[in-house]
């Protein structure tokens, strides 16, 4: 907790699924997606992760990578997490703004797992890519085919990365591989990575069908 801040004024959306990530501080471990995110990163960057919950993935970064940031999220028990674990944390719901952030304050910004959860998903890109030098997006892939097969049953799909049903679920605006990516290009945002994972496991063949989340990086067009 010793040097940790709590800022006052998103929701963090994620399985619990862990697997070791390589290097950094002794027994820790992310989640699927995060560990393919914390080793994108470079070190000493200065990183604003959104939704960030209990603050594994930026502590992680400071542990192991000497990188700096903020997180925001505007769960409370989430928020004392993020302050236990000495990441400095913003309590604010993501879709009020950023404009607390300067332009390019930050080298990355990341949203993990909760762009589905989004009202005003368009917004919230804008102005990753506006506080950041580069975004890091991860998400449910809704083109998976067991999602498919259970529409094709006459049910709404329920899995480890959509655990809700259709009634008391956050998700609002789910996507496909092939819908993001041609929304990041109609914001004029460049696709510089792209990674997908199957329960889990890093997967190549196949992605729009296969991958069970979607991880993407991109940065504005120079244009």
């Amino acid at each position: 907790m010793k040097g940790a801040t709590y800022l006052t004024d998103a929701a963090a959306i994620a399985a619990t699924n862990l697997i070791p990530v390589d290097a950094g501080p002794v027994g820790s471990a992310l989640r699927p997606d995060l560990a393919v995110i914390g080793r994108w990163i470079a070190p000493g960057a200065r990183v604003l992760d959104l939704g960030c919950g209990d603050g594994s993935l930026m502590a992680w970064l400071q542990a192991a990578k000497g990188c700096a940031g903020y997180g925001v999220e505007i769960d409370d028990a989430a928020v004392l997490s993020c302050v236990r674990r000495g990441v400095d944390v913003v309590q604010r719901n993501i879709e009020a703004g950023l404009g607390m952030f300067g332009h390019d304050q930050f080298d990355v910004v990341v949203l993990s797992m909760a762009i589905q959860a989004t009202h005003q998903t368009e917004r919230v890109l804008r102005e990753m890519s506006q506080v950041g030098r580069e975004g890091i997006v991860s998400f449910p892939n809704f083109g998976h085919w067991y999602h498919a097969w259970s529409i094709l049953r006459g049910r709404m799909p329920v899995s480890r990365e959509m655990p809700y049903e259709w009634f008391n679920t956050p998700n609002l605006h789910l996507a496909t591989v092939l819908d993001f990516e041609d929304f990041l290009g109609r914001l004029g945002l460049v696709i510089t990575g792209r990674a997908f994972l199957a329960d889990g496991k890093p997967i190549s063949w196949l992605p729009s069908q296969r991958a069970t989340q979607a991880i993407y990086r991109f940065r504005r067009s120079a244009s």
